[in-house]
């Protein structure tokens, strides 16, 4: 039996009831209690059972992270008599729903449906199960309460603020590369077709055995290469989880790898995924299929960092076993000197031997404006000389990085994906694959 606050309130309208009986106030008590107690009992047993409702959820099947979705409850009243219901669900704070719970009035056999909005702050999976039910008297002072227990899950996916740019550049690229109808010139790296000489053409491009065998100067033409591979490795180790303008950098991180997968798939080559810490944690096989985008998202949407150190030999060693074409591949990472200089440059051999080796990382504006600005407190001061000497050591980082043989992006904050793509269509167009 649920009581509500009603019967309290009717228990101490009867209350006065005990001065009546001045001289004997406990028999008056007694009345009165077993007033309060009969009507209760009456209530709860007019109360609809909740087993009576009918209950369902809805849910999206995935929400973007900071993008609004709604969640909906349906109730349905089974019974002969008009009821009031409420429920209610525990949802996960960051989720940031405007309703929880709520209270209804039923006719018989009327259905309602409760919305809410949700706002997800947190990515990942969130399991949603238990909804309490519970149905009131018609007297209002008692009710009964069931537990339903409806599994679900609700994906919240990553950000992908850069889905724009990747379709400006994916349109751009058919349109001056023409990767998808129109063919390129002399440039790329697969046959096309012969065809005469014209005055700029290129000598080195004229095949000479046609030429012999027509009688007229032909030369090879070539279009770019559709069947190359771009590879996004990504490190999930305790450095990612620093936090760049209030965004953590894996973040980042997971906008381009989402913008160069879809830059690529759309544009004919094949794109994958890994992902690793202390041990590989995700890997996607690389494809050119139109769900991609999706395996890939699906791959790394719920990892979250581990604050211990990344094994980069065991991940590149991976690597190389399911990758072992010549690929692009984008090492999602961030440049700390020492955790560079003990695990990364060593392992770094393992790819750049027959991969070309990309490393993309996010710089912290933060720490460029401490470093500029002229300190005027002991505390500034210190400040400063800390900025300045963390951008020496992360450009030391870089240039070891080069001279190792690897290219380095290292962009501000809302700038990675973009030139991540610049630089795939960058290689795409000098064929370095």
């Amino acid at each position: 039996m649920i009581v509500r606050p009603r019967l309290a309130l009717f228990a101490a309208l009867l209350s006065p009831g005990v001065f009546v009986l001045g001289d004997r106030p406990w028999v008056a008590l007694i009345v009165i209690g077993l007033v309060v107690l009969a009507v209760a009992l009456l209530d709860w047993f007019l109360t609809t059972p909740p087993s009576q409702i009918g209950l369902a959820r809805r849910i999206p099947g995935s929400v973007t992270l900071d993008r609004p979705a709604v969640i909906a409850w349906t109730l349905r009243n089974n019974h002969r008599r008009p009821v009031e219901v409420s429920f209610s669900e525990a949802l996960a704070p960051s989720l940031n729903a405007d309703v929880r719970r709520a209270t209804l009035d039923l006719a018989p056999g009327r259905t309602a449906t409760v919305e809410t909005d949700v706002n997800p702050t947190r990515r990942g999976r969130f399991g949603l199960g238990e909804l309490v039910v519970r149905t009131h008297g018609p007297l209002g002072f008692a009710g009964r309460q069931q537990t339903r227990w409806i599994p679900s899950e609700l994906r919240v996916l990553p950000r992908f603020p850069s889905r724009a740019e990747a379709e400006i550049r994916i349109r751009r690229s058919r349109l001056e590369l023409g990767v998808r109808a129109a063919r390129m010139r002399g440039g790329g790296s697969e046959f096309d077709q012969l065809r005469d000489f014209t005055i700029d053409d290129e000598f080195r491009k004229i095949d000479w055995s046609a030429t012999a065998r027509s009688g007229r100067t032909i030369v090879r033409t070539y279009r770019a290469e559709r069947n190359q591979t771009v590879i996004n490795v990504l490190d999930n180790g305790r450095t990612m989880a620093g936090q760049v303008a209030g965004v953590p950098r894996v973040e980042y991180a997971m906008d381009a790898i989402m913008a160069v997968t879809t830059l690529a798939t759309r544009l004919g080559d094949r794109a994958g995924l890994l992902v690793f810490d202390r041990e590989v944690r995700a890997s996607v096989p690389s494809s050119a299929r139109n769900n991609q985008l999706g395996r890939v998202t699906e791959a790394m949407f719920d990892i979250e960092p581990a604050l211990a150190e990344s094994d980069y030999r065991a991940a590149f060693t991976e690597t190389l076993v399911r990758f072992s074409r010549r690929t692009m591949l984008i090492i999602h990472t961030e440049l700390v000197e020492q955790a560079v200089g003990e695990f990364l440059l060593p392992a770094l051999p393992l790819l750049t031997r027959s991969h070309l080796v990309v490393i993309a990382a996010v710089q912290d504006p933060q720490v460029a404006s401490w470093a500029d600005a002229t300190p005027t407190t002991i505390d500034e001061t210190h400040r400063h000389a800390a900025a300045r000497q963390a951008l020496i050591e992360r450009q030391r980082t870089i240039a070891m990085l080069r001279r190792a043989g690897a290219t380095v992006v290292d962009a501000v904050p809302g700038t990675l994906a973009s030139r991540l793509m610049d630089q795939y269509l960058d290689v795409k167009a000098t064929g370095r694959l």
